[in-house]
């Protein structure tokens, strides 16, 4: 797997080999990272797509001081958010705004549906905040450190703590509470 400096190196010789590496190494978790905030594996295509889009041309901008995952995920989040502004025929979902009105868990299965905690846990994640929901899939499922998941968010890593904390409380009573 390309390194993130080898992928900044090669962007910049050669963009279109460049990307071939950025893609190889983040269209997986970029992927799965959209999925879990959209659900539906239509629009996470549509979402993922548009984040490499932007991603190609923006690069020039993009700040080698920063965490390039963090500036790719903060891409991915921001076109999952506005994908779901869409369905509620916002232009923009704010951050703060709850998300489970926006989802049906079945309307494209990726989740074991034979395993009844793993839908509850699904479903725990979905009721939560958007910040919380962010926060907590960005550190229990892709890794993130705070301060990479602050930039994501444009948040500070004292907010991005207490999302993660108030997420995880919320989702074990979510679990306790709906047998």
């Amino acid at each position: 797997m390309p390194t993130d400096h080898e992928i900044i190196s090669a962007m910049k010789k050669n963009p279109n080999e460049g990307m071939g590496l950025l893609m190889k190494a983040y269209m997986k978790p970029v992927y799965w990272h959209i999925r879990r905030l959209v659900v539906a594996h239509a629009d996470a295509q549509d979402a993922m797509q548009e984040t490499f889009v932007r991603v190609f041309r923006s690069f020039s901008q993009y700040n080698e001081k920063q965490s390039l995952t963090a500036w790719i995920f903060r891409i991915a989040t921001n076109e999952a958010l506005r994908l779901l502004g869409k369905r509620k025929g916002k232009t923009e979902l704010p951050l703060d705004d709850t998300s489970e009105d926006l989802f049906d868990l079945k309307a494209d299965a990726y989740v074991d549906y034979s395993d009844a905690e793993a839908v509850k846990l699904q479903k725990a994640i979905l009721s939560l905040p958007a910040k919380q929901q962010i926060a907590f899939n960005l550190r229990y499922y892709d890794d993130l450190s705070y301060e990479d998941i602050a930039l994501v968010t444009g948040s500070t890593e004292a907010n991005v703590k207490a999302n993660y904390h108030y997420a995880k409380e919320k989702i074990v009573n979510y679990l306790k509470t709906n047998d």
